[in-house]
């Protein structure tokens, strides 16, 4: 059955976007009078879009280089375009990839996450995933909080924003993207926004979708969205917490009557044993690393517990057996940079050879994670995640060859940068001392 591209009445621009190498929407505003032949034949635009770094610059890499000249794919729609409530007569549609061959992109980062939901199907399990996203709202000018001090979970700095979060809670849910709820975080002008759980592929293509749709509307009342994992160092960083449960027939398969079940407890024992070398896919940058820090709540190691926000990896557990849908495994070390689609990908692939391959997982953590001696260090440097990730056969078997390389060359890259910088430190410490 084909599926309804109309367009909502009043409409003239259509916003088509999809998510390039980090997960950023980017894409093209198409008059409506043309919409109907995008529709049938797609728009093109060139694959050096899914080959790009976070500020738009190319290298040549093995699938598209100077070589092969940068050639086109092609953009279709794949939801039902809504109303942009702060642009009259404006709608945004999410989109897909092909290359002109009609076949998928090697190194559209959805495809890799596209091959975890139909693996898990394959066994039998609806992967079923809830996202929690936290960034800051700045002055556009300064680049700096307009509030002052912490008021986590505050009523009257949550009511101090309502101008900005209440749009983003009524209008970003017009758009398709269901918000569960929002509070002021660890630091002031940070904020959590919690997307309602669904299919781990709607789960990543709403988190492409909700960014963009931030920062858009962040500029509409004046204001800076940045998900910069760590933009002040002294400050909270801004994290992307991923939920899973496992569902079959209706019933969730990691409940136990509330309690984690054995199969849970496979998920998380995959997860743990591949955290490390999956760091990449969890934060490509050098700044996504300064997170990484003891007693911030942005877990160091591979420890796992009971609604514990010390571990790495939380299981949250239903006290009521008529609540088992609440049952589910929360992954705390993501930044808000990662890329939705990779992230998901790597988390998926790992709890499923978890349960594959009947894996156990360690004790878990009664007490601070942060002293836990025997969990595994996470990486806390970009540097040790690359070569973590290009010794990972695993990881390879993931990402496929050509994304798996384009993320690793990415992060080689922004590697490189930083070191070939003299930083201002350097300067104020060094340059009047010796």
């Amino acid at each position: 059955m084909d599926r309804d591209f109309s367009l909502p009445d009043g409409t003239h621009t259509v916003i088509l976007g999809i998510g390039d190498t980090n997960g950023i929407m980017r894409g093209k505003r198409i008059p409506a009078s043309h919409w109907d032949t995008i529709c049938k034949q797609g728009n093109a635009l060139s694959i050096a879009m899914l080959a790009i770094d976070m500020n738009c610059d190319v290298w040549d890499t093995p699938y598209v280089n100077f070589d092969n000249g940068y050639p086109d794919m092609h953009m279709f729609p794949l939801t039902k375009p809504v109303s942009v409530p702060w642009e009259a007569g404006v709608a945004i549609c999410f989109g897909r990839a092909e290359g002109v061959d009609q076949k998928p992109v090697p190194i559209d980062p959805r495809n890799a996450l596209i091959a975890q939901v139909d693996r898990a199907r394959a066994m039998g399990f609806d992967i079923m995933c809830g996202t929690e996203l936290e960034f800051y709202l700045l002055d556009p000018e300064t680049g700096r909080p307009r509030d002052s001090g912490i008021d986590v979970y505050g009523l009257s700095r949550a009511a101090e924003m309502e101008h900005v979060l209440g749009p983003i809670r009524s209008q970003i849910n017009e758009c398709g993207v269901p918000i569960e709820q929002s509070n002021p975080e660890y630091a002031a002008g940070q904020v959590e926004v919690n997307i309602r759980y669904g299919d781990a592929l709607q789960a990543a293509d709403r988190v492409v979708l909700f960014k963009t749709l931030v920062k858009q509307l962040a500029v509409s009342q004046n204001y800076l969205a940045t998900f910069m994992p760590k933009p002040f160092f002294e400050e909270s960083g801004n994290g992307f917490h991923t939920h899973y449960s496992l569902w079959r027939d209706g019933q969730n398969m990691m409940s136990d009557g509330g309690k984690i079940s054995a199969t849970g407890k496979a998920f998380v024992a995959g997860l743990q044993k591949r955290m490390c070398e999956m760091s990449i896919c969890c934060s490509g940058t050098v700044n996504g690393y300064r997170r990484r820090q003891p007693y911030t709540f942005c877990p160091i190691n591979t420890a796992w517990g009971y609604d514990n926000r010390t571990v790495g990896l939380r299981v949250i557990e239903a006290h009521d057996p008529s609540h088992s849908s609440k049952v589910r495994v929360e992954k705390r070390d993501a930044g808000a940079d990662a890329n939705p689609y990779l992230l998901l990908a790597a988390e998926i692939a790992a709890g499923l050879d978890g349960i594959e391959q009947g894996l156990e997982p360690a004790d878990p953590v009664l007490g601070n994670a942060y002293e836990e001696a025997d969990a595994t260090p996470l990486p806390t440097d970009l540097g040790t995640a690359i070569g973590l990730a290009r010794g990972s056969d695993w990881l390879k078997g993931v990402l496929g060859d050509l994304l798996w390389e384009l993320t690793c060359q990415q992060a080689e890259r922004e590697q490189g940068f930083f070191e070939q910088q003299v930083t201002q430190v350097e300067l104020d410490r060094y340059l009047r001392t010796f």
